[in-house]
């Protein structure tokens, strides 16, 4: 009987997007079913809706199924989130991709935008850019390709200082209630009709008022960041997924509601912008600069990204071919690039004589072929030092830095700095933004000698002195490769680990979050908690309100998978 209610319910999606838009074959289902870092679990259907009238009917006919809901766009989250979790469901998963959402609308001559689901960061960037604007987020390097409503469902924090975390007051979704009725809400502040189906179409065609619209008393944006990451002295950290000031609706849901659209600010581009790359062999020395920084500075720097030489060494030799792609291709070759893969994996998996991962071992090889992409300088600060900063600055905060920074090396033998050319710095950014996808590669290409990943995503307290030796030997000692960055100024740090083989991850996880308890730092700090973290009572409390059912992404926090929690 299961079977034919499966049958007629694949028989129905077709029926609203067409035979071509919907996947059932489970090797083709793959993809979309494994996360890129961790997740992975069954699915009976990948859906592909072109509009948003049709992703409206997809829920319906899912709910009337009794179906699992996974909304996903890129599928670039980092702790499972966005992806099955294992086969222990009590009803069918479908997931439901919404790439081919991706419309962008400008509000009040850029002020502001509204985002479709599949619409992704780099998109949004570029469509500011002949505005002077910029939005909340320079894309990351573990999410390259991202989308900017999943930064807002997952609270993604970004590197950009003075912006904060995604966050915004204003969306537009669906959410089943108690009575598992689906309902349209329109929180945008902005009139679009008075039934889903007018509100949807309205909204696709542009059909609303996009100048001189009234300033909402809802917020588009955390405008209360800059004033908690100065807060050096705090005891608590600046930023993290479960802080239940940054939840509301669509922010920090997880998808575990329906979300349609979101009403974001945006920035004004800098005039003038410089980078600086800092070498020290002695980790102390950021800490001075960090406290000086938010404590003395005017205006801060827009960014202040720590690497350690773990994380360094990983995108020299395993993200060389992401970064020579974005360098001549732009980012516009990613998506082409990334069905390229999927495409040849497919391959590998029907072939089977085809080794696992072979995409990714193809573009290794054909890497290192290339010669060195990092210019010399930057090479010779390498060579030096153990520890690294990259300050991007802008406008007002070049001077003070670089004053900031002639004055520490005056006083200190142990580091150095260079002001980056032009080159130079895009050069650097680039190194530093594709760095994310290392311990992944790294545990391809050494898959027969290294054991599980574990990526940690953590917020220390603002106060926090002793960043660079919380995790003790004997912990560290059972990896074969830690790789460690983060975003310094906002004490938000990546650690990612691959074990040895045979190491317990499970033992080691368990150890490593005791210490961070003890040390009363956050996890995860700018990604969801996916099926990695366990969600806290304040934010299993705020999933449940906004999903009483359970119906959309059912476990994330490692929370029931059954209907209605049971």
């Amino acid at each position: 009987m299961r079977n034919y209610r499966l049958l007629d319910f694949r028989q129905e999606l077709i029926a609203i997007v067409g035979s071509e838009k919907v996947i059932t074959e489970q090797s083709k289902i793959r993809f979309y079913s494994t996360g890129i870092r961790v997740g992975f679990g069954d699915a009976c259907a990948v859906v592909f809706p072109k509009d948003l009238i049709q992703l409206w009917k997809i829920l319906e006919t899912a709910i009337s199924f009794d179906k699992i809901i996974l909304l996903q766009a890129a599928n670039t989250g980092l702790t499972g989130g966005s992806t099955p979790d294992g086969n222990n469901y009590d009803r069918d998963v479908v997931i439901i991709n919404t790439l081919h959402l991706d419309k962008l609308f400008i509000l009040n001559n850029g002020s502001q935008v509204i985002a479709l689901p599949g619409t992704t960061l780099f998109q949004l960037e570029e469509q500011l850019l002949p505005l002077g604007r910029g939005p909340h987020s320079v894309i990351g390097s573990s999410c390259i390709g991202a989308s900017v409503v999943g930064g807002v469902c997952n609270n993604s924090g970004g590197n950009l200082v003075n912006r904060g975390p995604a966050y915004t007051e204003l969306s537009l979704f669906a959410r089943l209630n108690q009575k598992g009725q689906l309902e349209l809400v329109n929180h945008l502040d902005i009139e679009l009709g008075d039934s889903p189906e007018k509100i949807l179409t309205n909204l696709e065609s542009a059909n609303f008022k996009k100048k001189g619209l009234q300033d909402s008393d809802r917020m588009a944006s955390d405008r209360t960041y800059q004033k908690r990451v100065r807060d050096f002295h705090a005891i608590t950290p600046s930023r993290f997924n479960a802080d239940k000031r940054r939840h509301y609706e669509a922010s920090g849901c997880a998808g575990k509601i329906a979300v349609f659209a979101v009403r974001l600010d945006t920035f004004p581009l800098p005039k003038d912008e410089q980078v600086f790359l800092v070498g020290t062999n002695n980790p102390r020395r950021f800490t001075e600069l960090r406290e000086k920084i938010l404590l003395t500075f005017d205006h801060l720097p827009d960014m202040g990204e720590y690497m350690h030489r773990s994380y360094f060494d990983g995108s020299d030799k395993y993200c060389k071919d992401t970064f020579l792609i974005i360098k001549y291709f732009g980012t516009r070759f990613l998506p082409k690039l990334l069905a390229i893969k999927r495409k040849l994996d497919y391959i590998a998996v029907k072939t089977r004589f085809l080794p696992k991962h072979f995409s990714d071992k193809v573009l290794q090889f054909i890497a290192n072929i290339f010669p060195d992409h990092l210019p010399e300088r930057i090479r010779d600060i390498r060579r030096k030092y153990e520890h690294y900063m990259v300050l991007l600055t802008s406008d007002k905060s070049i001077e003070p830095t670089q004053n900031l920074l002639d004055l520490a090396i005056s006083l200190e033998d142990d580091y150095d700095y260079i002001k980056c050319t032009s080159s130079e710095g895009k050069d650097l950014l680039l190194h530093r933004y594709v760095a994310g996808a290392a311990p992944v590669r790294y545990r391809i290409i050494n898959s027969s000698k290294v054991g599980e990943l574990l990526p940690l995503d953590v917020a220390l307290p603002r106060n926090c002195t002793s960043w660079y030796q919380i995790l003790p030997r004997e912990i560290i000692s059972q990896m074969a490769e830690s790789f460690q960055m983060g975003h310094f100024l906002c004490m938000v740090f990546h650690w990612d680990f691959v074990l040895k083989k045979g190491a317990n991850l499970n033992d080691l996880k368990e150890q490593i979050l005791t210490i961070l308890d003890k040390n009363n730092a956050k996890y995860p700090a700018e990604h969801n908690v996916g099926h990695l973290y366990k969600a806290d009572e304040c934010l299993e409390s705020f999933y449940r309100s906004l999903d009483p059912t359970n119906s959309f992404n059912p476990g994330i926090g490692k929370t029931s998978k059954k209907k209605h929690y049971e």
